[in-house]
């Protein structure tokens, strides 16, 4: 098997279908105050929290009760239970639902129920029990994470002993037992700016071949790999040859951002994995502030990110991957944000401390409750907090734990729920994939010429008015409607991206794409056109073809323009692109018509000695215009 290098980061992922939550919180949720809520398990009818909070309560209205850092809730009603009462003298970080119906609990403490249980323990799910024959520990240093897969349970931390055999970070036991399992033998170690090392936070793919692991190291079993590893389970755990650069140099204030990886998380069945990162300024040296997609079979040193979602020099504290939808939280504000500091750059979108991306170009979808009471707060709530350290996907929606206590636009104390009913599907657009149909070509002020085109060759044009179609510039079709270039006098660029449906051939009336893309001179693109989650074009008066991101779910535009590898091809003359069935059609200043194969998978992406002639410029037809797309119809 051919095994990718770094290299294959720039193959482009494709959109595929992806369902929301609802954006709107269930309201039955209780509601625990100071600290955070840190960790979520389903057990039956119980949904069971941890974190640093002490007191809970069922209502805003209701009396606040002492219940430290570990209580359930019935995950219909939101009652809270009155018979799992354990009691623990610190921190819950990680919660798993183990097997032979126990809740095994890995946080920072030294006691359960009175009893030494060294910051592991498995309790009963209805009392809150120990269950005295589960014989795991962590005697070393605290838990951080954990991870479930078959029978085995995966440990990440700060110890260096587990079960009293030496383990440093990283730990493997029988889920139903607590034993050690000696074959793993994976240490993390050496701390980054001398501090004493940690594993902050781990995953293990889908099909339980795959471990990937973040946090406060600089070797695995005497390797390099600074604070990622990747570690192989297909046999007796081994390192894999993964590394990545981006993840050694220091972020802002190292004294404060040890690390800056703080969370993991798998998706595509395990084909590839997200890491959510902090550290303040520092990109793009380093992923600071950071979201970035990493294909898991590639190999090699120097990896790097098939792309990565910058905030702005904010935090992101927690990832979850649920139905092809990528979920972040910290005290981030915005999304699309790599030309801000601080403050919203251009391209930069709105998102209050939770949003929700795509996994195949990381760019923000339709989809912002904000991290936010609104005026629903109650008095001594809190706005606004610093973290959002879990996101977890429940049987019944997206569970979210936070420092703070509101949540689209509610009051959500410490913890809640984004449910799956109420959310939609997105359906990723596309252009046509019709090897024949309609070139359409502006012939004059709202005005378009149909001409059939079967690949090879052009027929007879028929010319159409349309009214709605004026102050055209660079025009791409996608699915039902058109995206198109448009002069707007009080436009910020004096030019914007609109869409008009486009139904039987006819230029419906045009609406802005999107407020957030008024930075974007649209009037200066001279021919695009839109594939699997980009919009490829070329610039007046430059020799290069280019793309960004667009998610048409919201429309938004990447903040990033990137340059593709071509050759034979003068882009400064092109005027007007569509893709046909893997090949870009376009115009030119000489008027004519010419095709080229498009092989975005490839280096490089167009070859000019491949280019084809498919008409010359006639007085009846001049192909010298932006005004150029394909459809069906």
């Amino acid at each position: 098997m051919l095994v990718p290098s770094a290299a294959a980061a720039t193959v482009p992922p494709v959109p595929e279908p992806q369902i929301l939550v609802s954006s709107d919180p269930v309201d039955e949720t209780p509601h625990a105050r100071d600290g955070e809520a840190r960790a979520f398990a389903e057990i039956g009818s119980t949904v069971y929290v941890g974190g640093t909070f002490t007191q809970i309560r069922q209502d805003p209205t209701a009396a606040w009760v002492s219940q430290r850092y570990l209580f359930g809730y019935d995950k219909v009603t939101g009652a809270i239970s009155t018979t799992f009462l354990p009691v623990l003298d610190g921190a819950v970080n990680s919660l798993i639902a183990g097997p032979n119906d126990m809740l095994i609990v890995g946080g920072a403490f030294r006691n359960a129920n009175g009893v030494a249980r060294r910051n592991l323990v498995a309790l009963d799910p209805s009392t809150g029990a120990t269950v005295d024959s589960w014989v795991g520990r962590s005697d070393g240093g605290n838990v951080r994470d954990m991870v479930l897969h078959g029978d085995w349970l995966y440990l990440a931390g700060a110890f260096n002993w587990v079960n009293g055999t030496a383990h440093a970070g990283l730990a493997r036991l029988h889920a139903s037992t607590g034993a050690i399992d000696s074959t793993f033998a994976i240490n993390a170690t050496v701390g980054r700016h001398d501090t004493n090392s940690y594993v902050w936070t781990i995953d293990v793919s889908p099909d339980g071949g795959t471990l990937v692991a973040g946090g406060n190291f600089m070797e695995v079993n005497g390797l390099s790999r600074n604070q990622m590893v990747l570690v192989d389970l297909s046999g007796t755990p081994s390192v894999l040859d993964w590394s990545s650069e981006k993840f050694v140099a220091p972020c802002r204030r190292p004294d404060v951002f040890v690390h800056y990886v703080q969370d993991v998380r798998f998706g595509g069945s395990g084909s590839w994995f997200v890491v959510g990162t902090n550290g303040g300024s520092g990109w793009p040296a380093a992923y600071c502030d950071a979201l970035v997609r990493f294909e898991t079979a590639a190999r090699g040193s120097g990896q790097l990110g098939t792309w990565v979602q910058y905030t702005g020099n904010d935090t992101i504290t927690s990832v979850e991957v649920a139905d092809n939808v990528i979920y972040l939280g910290g005290h981030f504000r915005w999304l699309n944000n790599p030309n801000g500091s601080d403050k919203a750059g251009d391209g930069a979108v709105d998102r209050l401390g939770i949003a929700a991306v795509t996994p195949a170009t990381g760019m923000p979808v339709n989809w912002n409750p904000r991290r936010s009471g609104g005026s629903s707060l109650p008095p001594g709530a809190s706005s606004w907090g610093t973290t959002v350290p879990v996101l977890w996907r429940g049987e019944d929606g997206l569970h979210f734990g936070h420092n703070s206590d509101g949540m689209g636009s509610e009051y959500h104390g410490r913890l809640g729920m984004f449910p799956r009913s109420g959310g939609r599907t997105i359906t990723p657009k596309n252009p046509p994939t019709a090897a024949s149909g309609n070139l359409y070509l502006g012939t004059g002020e709202g005005e378009l010429a149909r001409v059939p085109f079967d690949g090879t060759g052009i027929g007879s044009p028929t010319t159409v008015s349309q009214p709605n179609y004026t102050g055209a510039g660079a025009t791409w079709g996608m699915s039902d409607r058109i995206y198109w270039a448009r002069t707007v006098a009080d436009a910020p660029t004096g030019s914007r991206i609109d869409i008009s449906m486009f139904p039987g051939g006819v230029v419906g009336v045009p609406w802005e794409s999107s407020g957030y893309n008024d930075w974007f001179d649209a009037g200066d693109l001279s021919g695009a056109f839109f594939l699997d989650g980009r919009l490829y074009y070329t610039r007046l008066g430059a020799d290069d073809l280019y793309y960004r991101y667009f998610e048409t779910d919201g429309n938004y535009l990447g903040a990033t323009e990137f340059t593709l590898p071509t050759t034979g091809v003068n882009w400064s003359t092109v005027r007007g692109m569509a893709w046909v069935d893997g090949k870009i059609v376009h115009g030119n200043t000489d008027g004519n018509l010419r095709s080229v194969p498009f092989r975005p998978a490839v280096e490089p992406v167009v070859d000019g000695a491949e280019s084809v002639l498919l008409a010359t410029a006639s007085p009846e037809l001049t192909w010298s215009t932006p005004r150029l797309f394909f459809a069906v119809q």
